[in-house]
């Protein structure tokens, strides 16, 4: 796979990402573990034939301990941690500080192997992060940081430690094949179920509508976009998916604009500049 190909499958799941709140809006109240367990299972069952097409079969699952804990724990730990946080601090300021995950790939890139940081890529991350906290702190009631709030705070800058880390260390792994997400989700899920299981009430969804955007969850923002991120990140040009990923939440609101489940307005077109502009920055640099 050329690296022109597997950044653009990276793109998708950065486009598959920014449908995420929006199809969470339409699944109704059910709890987080409960959600997770379901789509993960749903997304893991999505990647299984292509697990069991593979030449070695279930024979690749025989992979060092230090993969599956990495697979697992990025999976797994980045969303139980990014559920407390949301429980612990306001949404607004939690997504902020979580959405630092794709600045600290472009700075934590410079260490792999054959990378080169560039000013560009910096300048170009920085303007993605102003167009979050531009988009963020236009919302109603604004961003105001509380004391308060300090554990949510926390968990949340964790977060954006723990997608970057498993980021960069999936592109160490290259040799993993990517098939093996199949089997890093359905774990997931089956964590996710122990945890709704001790912390949470079961709710089920009472509209097929709501079963069709936990399925569409499943099937997309919590299924294949895993998959395309692991190529994309293993063989594509990380620090420039790294920038782009800032368009997640610009094309998130939009999406719920659009859906009614959000007002247009001139701060997200500001935002959508400085993140367009960013990702330039970061294309030229890396050009």
């Amino acid at each position: 796979m050329s690296v022109k190909w597997a950044t653009a499958t990276g793109f998708g799941a950065i486009l598959l990402w920014s449908s995420l709140a929006m199809m969470t809006a339409a699944s109704g109240t059910i709890p987080p573990f409960e959600l997770s367990a379901i789509t993960f299972l749903i997304g893991g069952l999505l990647g299984t034939p292509t697990l069991l097409r593979n030449p070695k079969g279930l024979g690749l699952l025989r992979q060092p301990l230090a993969v599956w804990v990495l697979g697992i724990g990025g999976l797994f730990l980045y969303h139980a941690v990014y559920f407390a946080a949301l429980r612990l601090a306001p949404p607004a300021e939690a997504g902020l500080i979580a959405y630092l995950w794709p600045l600290l790939i472009v700075l934590m890139a410079a260490f792999l192997p054959g990378e080169r940081l560039r000013i560009g890529h910096v300048i170009g991350a920085l303007a993605g992060f102003g167009g979050v906290a531009l988009l963020l702190s236009s919302r109603e009631g604004g961003l105001g940081f509380d004391p308060r709030y300090l554990p949510g705070y926390i968990l949340a800058f964790c977060c954006a430690f723990i997608w970057s880390g498993y980021s960069i260390l999936s592109r160490r792994n290259r040799d993993v094949p990517t098939e093996l997400v199949a089997a890093f989700c359905l774990a997931t899920s089956a964590l996710s179920l122990i945890g709704h299981l001790f912390f949470e009430a079961t709710v089920w969804p009472t509209a097929v509508s709501q079963w069709l955007a936990i399925g569409g969850l499943g099937l997309g923002p919590v299924g294949a976009a895993f998959y395309l991120w692991d190529r994309g990140v293993k063989h594509g040009d990380i620090k420039l998916l790294g920038v782009t990923s800032y368009a997640a939440p610009v094309l998130s609101t939009l999406l719920l604009t659009v859906a009614g489940y959000a007002e247009a307005s001139l701060s997200l077109g500001l935002a959508a500049l400085l993140i367009v502009g960013g990702a330039l920055l970061a294309t030229r640099a890396g050009a």
